[in-house]
């Protein structure tokens, strides 16, 4: 088969090339300030001045969202196509995003455009499409070689008008960033199926359900206070996916601490 890049690839390629040349190479010392500037204040979870800038000009300059194929939303390429210029941007670390072609965000906007309703790309794909915001995906799990999807043993449960996600997730890609705002979190919805058809893959809203994650835990640990209580905490947090007011999210919380001291006392453990 021949690989060779299309007269439109090379093309494509020069342009890349030229705006790295030109804006990229030349705010990396800049960039690399900023963010010792954010490690040394103790919160490397920010953004830079010099990114948005980036940003700024290559949408200008029309080298955005090259990544998403087969799309109204997308550039026109084909992955073939896309790979030599994902060549340049793995030269020079700030040009993916600077163009908006960084991951987890490049996998989440393609499942958004692809199986999202009408109400989550208007909510989530069109502003992570702009570069307003960004995301996370949460496979990775503590207990279990993440990377082999039937090991997940994070399950999704429907009850109600609400999903419940029951697990623990670790090293989920992009959540620390203050612009994070969608999760696409995977879990088991059905442990009974066959081995390839028990997972499934949820949208969870940051604003609220990982709030009530820190609200659950902190509130849980201060109330129980045996180490093996905790232990199981850690192990059973569970939230609901769907957003919920702060009277919601007082009444969930006031339940699962309820649900807890239960715990503890089936395992003869006292709360303080």
């Amino acid at each position: 088969m021949d690989f060779s890049p299309s007269p439109k690839v090379v093309e494509l390629q020069k342009r890349v090339m030229a705006f790295v040349q030109t804006h990229v190479v030349p705010a990396e010392k800049t960039f690399k300030d900023e963010m010792a500037a954010f490690r040394a204040a103790g919160n490397p979870w920010q953004h830079t001045q010099t990114m948005e800038r980036l940003k700024d000009k290559a949408k200008a300059a029309g080298l955005w969202n090259m990544f998403l194929p087969d799309s109204k939303y997308g550039f026109g390429l084909s992955n073939l196509e896309y790979a030599p210029v994902c060549e340049i941007m793995g030269r020079y670390p700030l040009t993916a995003e600077a163009m908006n072609c960084s991951a987890p965000d490049t996998g989440n906007m393609e499942v958004l455009e692809r199986y999202g309703t009408e109400e989550h790309k208007e909510r989530w794909l069109k502003p992570l499409l702009d570069g307003k915001i960004r995301s996370a995906f949460a496979m990775t799990e503590p207990a279990v070689a993440s990377s082999d999807a039937t090991q997940i043993e994070c399950s999704i449960r429907r009850d109600g008008d609400h999903y419940v996600i029951n697990g623990r997730k670790w090293w989920t890609s992009g959540a620390p960033d203050p612009r994070c705002e969608i999760l696409i979190l995977m879990g088991k919805t059905d442990p009974e199926a066959a081995t390839y058809r028990q997972q499934s893959m949820i949208l969870v809203p940051k604003n609220t359900p990982e709030d009530v994650v820190q609200r659950l835990n902190k509130a849980v640990a201060a109330t129980l206070n045996d180490p093996a209580v905790r232990s199981q905490l850690a192990a059973q947090t569970q939230v609901a996916s769907a957003p919920m007011s702060p009277a919601e999210a007082a009444r969930f919380l006031e339940a699962e601490t309820a649900r807890y001291r239960e715990i503890a006392k089936s395992i003869k453990l006292q709360p303080q």
